[in-house]
């Protein structure tokens, strides 16, 4: 009977899945760490446990996230209007006559149409990931438990809040990220707030400091995740008007990335953005407010090839016109300006 008992356990120990007989060993904590890919991820999503709301900086502890905080699902193009549809198979043509790989998504805020070309494919974020870091600091300031008067290393993390989003400073978004508590707090706070395919592994000097490999499912996200952040951030009270209203302004006032989503749109589009940067990957993530009053949330990523941001230029310009239908010409005198076809490296937008 015991051999027969023995035998039966080794036969289901045998039958489980792969990702059940392996355990992943912990990343070190250093910038020697090898580049994980997707095939390297633990067990499905609904297995894995989330991490509880607890303040930043505290000690983290795995328990289940109650589901009436994740975000409502995103609206697939098939149930959007014949327009929506034709602009989905736009941006593929867009992404397959350019060398590399591109992830584009577009939210409607008001009636919650998307469209995308591999939303579900992660990307890295670069400098993307400071729009959650902003708004987990701003949470804690909201909550008092942090000030923007407060001061790191010497200097008000509004100063260091503004130089991160604006200009994309990385000591900055580094001394705001360890003052909450490092990667692990940044992405707790996105956890529990349903936001998942995205994740913050390490801060920006380990990120800069590793072996590079653009396929690394560390510090990543899906163009579907990006959308579903900036949706949580613009129609959900996670912030406090003041604080959103802050951020927003911040974001409207980045100072990178002209060459990209921006490039082509008509001045009456309000742009409030975030860039990210790599060698060999290029970002660019926000909202777009359209002449009509129409809000929109965008995410474009691109990984490889040479011509980046004249795709996402190309890209934003399409959601743009599928968006604000009317007549072109009213709004092609408006382009942003010094935009061209040559400044972006010759890309010309279809008819």
């Amino acid at each position: 009977m015991r051999a027969n008992a023995v035998l039966l356990w080794c036969a289901a120990l045998l039958a489980q899945p792969a990702w059940a007989q392996a355990v992943l060993p912990p990343l070190p904590p250093t910038s020697n760490a090898a580049p994980l890919t997707a095939s390297q991820l633990a067990p499905p999503a609904q297995t894995t446990p989330l991490l509880s709301p607890a303040p930043l900086g505290s000690p983290l502890r795995a328990a289940p996230v109650p589901s009436a905080v994740r975000p409502a699902p995103l609206i697939p193009a098939r149930t959007a209007s014949p327009e929506l549809i034709a602009l989905e198979q736009r941006l593929a043509a867009v992404a397959a006559s350019n060398p590399g790989e591109f992830g584009i998504a577009a939210l409607d805020l008001a009636s919650g149409e998307t469209v995308s070309f591999n939303g579900n494919e992660p990307f890295p974020m670069a400098s993307t990931m400071k729009v959650a870091v902003a708004a987990a600091y701003l949470t804690e300031v909201d909550a008092g438990i942090r000030s923007l008067d407060d001061q790191i290393a010497g200097v008000s993390a509004a100063t260091l809040m503004e130089q991160m989003i604006t200009r994309s400073d990385n000591r900055a978004t580094d001394l705001l990220m360890n003052r909450l508590g490092g990667p692990a707090a940044i992405d707790s706070w996105l956890r529990v707030r349903g936001i998942g395919g995205m994740r913050v592994d390490r801060t920006i000097a380990q990120l800069l400091s590793d072996r590079r490999d653009l396929k690394d499912i560390r510090d990543s996200s899906t163009p579907a995740a990006m959308l579903n952040l900036l949706r949580m951030l613009d129609t959900q009270p996670v912030l406090k008007p003041e604080s959103r209203l802050r951020l927003l302004d911040l974001m409207a006032r980045c100072k990178t990335g002209s060459n990209r989503m921006r490039a082509l749109l008509p001045a009456a589009v309000k742009v409030e953005h975030k860039t990210g940067t790599l060698t060999g990957y290029t970002g660019d993530v926000g909202f777009l407010t359209l002449p009509s009053g129409r809000r929109l949330a965008v995410a474009f990523f691109a990984r490889g090839g040479s011509n980046r941001p004249a795709v996402i230029a190309t890209a934003a310009r399409a959601i743009f016109d599928a968006f604000e239908p009317g007549d072109r010409s009213t709004f092609a005198a408006a382009a942003q300006p010094g935009a061209s076809a040559e400044s972006l490296g010759g890309v010309l937008l279809q008819p």
